[in-house]
């Protein structure tokens, strides 16, 4: 029996003016605009369908001088989801930009990596370095999640569904996950944070919040062993994205790309 095939979907619900500099572990030669997208995912099938990550508050937003655009919650409504009824939540990390609001959610399970629920709870959070990307709040939250019984956990790649499957990556935090999704165009990975934009996996370049170089620099390698080429390798955070990848609607365009299909062309990052 053939696998069944997804409709892919990125939600753009914030962004961020940035530089270059900002974004290279080093700093880079070109002083230069290099803005970011904060998005969630949508992987949607005939019979089963799953949020890849939930974005952050508009309370957060303010606090960490982002641009709220709308409720990534909320606006899964435009791709035919309902946030309230959805059943399964993947959480790639726990960064505060991929796991606030959860708590619009209330029907959801939620998978994580193990390892990445012990170093957010664990000695490491002691550390400023380490701790500025986490809400302590959604930590607290997810944790009062496990105590209800809606988290999932995995250690390591697991077959989520027919079709889905989680791939532990590591590096940026040390339990992050990328998600490998079964598409009309073939199998395509949702990279997240494993690779923040195009340029990072395709020019070996690192994105500054790390907890292993070594291990962020080998997943680029891990993702393309996952996809079917790297133009089926979607980063976390590329404005990119939203220009190659056609809208479902006109009146979506600069909202929502649907990633199921081919790109218009081949990233070209701008420097």
């Amino acid at each position: 029996m053939a696998e069944p095939e997804y409709a892919v979907y990125a939600i753009r619900y914030a962004r961020r003016d940035a530089r270059r500099p900002e974004h290279f572990i080093g700093g880079d030669p070109h002083d230069a605009p290099m803005p970011m997208d904060y998005f969630t995912w949508a992987v949607v099938g005939q019979e089963r369908s799953f949020v890849v990550d939930t974005g952050f508050t508009a309370e957060v937003a303010a606090k960490r001088k982002r641009e709220h655009l709308r409720c990534p919650a909320e606006s899964l409504s435009l791709v035919g989801l309902d946030a309230r009824t959805v059943g399964d939540v993947i959480v790639t990390h726990l960064h505060y930009d991929h796991i606030g609001n959860f708590h619009k959610f209330p029907a959801a399970r939620f998978h994580l990596q193990d390892r990445e629920m012990n170093f957010a709870t664990g000695r490491h959070m002691r550390h400023a370095t380490f701790r500025h990307a986490f809400e302590v709040e959604d930590v607290v939250g997810m944790v009062r999640m496990n105590f209800k019984g809606r988290v999932e956990f995995h250690d390591g790649d697991h077959a989520l569904a027919p079709g889905v499957s989680l791939h532990f990556i590591g590096g940026h935090t040390p339990g992050l996950q990328a998600v490998r999704v079964l598409t009309a165009r073939g199998w395509m990975v949702l990279a997240s944070d494993a690779s923040h934009y195009y340029e990072h996996m395709r020019e070996n370049r690192v994105f500054p919040i790390a907890y292993n170089i070594a291990d962020m620099l080998e997943g680029y390698r891990r993702l393309e062993a996952l996809a079917d080429s790297p133009d089926h390798i979607i980063p976390g955070h590329d404005p990119l994205v939203m220009q190659l990848y056609p809208a479902p609607q006109p009146a979506l365009k600069g909202i929502v790309a649907r990633l199921d299909v081919a790109p218009a062309s081949a990233p070209t990052p701008t420097k």
